[in-house]
């Protein structure tokens, strides 16, 4: 049978790569929009293992936190998230907002939307049990030792 949780958490490791190569050759604009296409598919992993239903496609990431039912489990700082990655799903796209979105996007910023973004997605594997026990060294999390 076809695993749609393992499906939708395999294109965000996949993403999460490009989106680093993106942020390493300097195009933030594309890596931001990756990382929203992160956030995204970890979500719909989440749907996809609590309502065993197709999430629907759109790609407001509070709206699908609600599908999600992850809105009582999310910090505010993980909800801020969520409204702060949501316009790099349309505005990378389109070239109306390509030059205004560009002169936001400076290495600083867009290695905190990256590393903030990776920890979403450890923090969605955690809550989906897809990841083994982890410790909390500073912002970083690491495997547990094995014994």
């Amino acid at each position: 049978m076809f695993d749609k949780v393992e499906y939708w958490l395999e294109l965000c490791d996949d993403d999460i790569k490009v989106a680093k190569n993106l942020f390493n050759s300097k195009d933030y604009l594309w890596m931001s929009f990756l990382c929203h296409l992160v956030v995204e598919k970890s979500i719909k992993a989440v749907i996809s293992d609590r309502t065993k239903q197709e999430p629907k496609r759109i790609h407001d990431l509070a709206k699908l936190a609600e599908q999600a039912t992850l809105i009582g489990e999310l910090s505010d700082t993980q909800m801020d998230f969520l409204e702060e990655l949501t316009p790099f799903n349309i505005e990378a796209r389109y070239p109306s907002y390509k030059e205004k979105m560009t002169a936001k996007l400076s290495a600083k910023y867009c290695k905190s939307l990256l590393e903030r973004t990776e920890e979403y997605l450890c923090w969605t594997k955690q809550l989906l049990d897809k990841l083994p026990i982890l410790i909390q060294t500073g912002s970083k999390p690491t495997t547990a030792p094995s014994k």
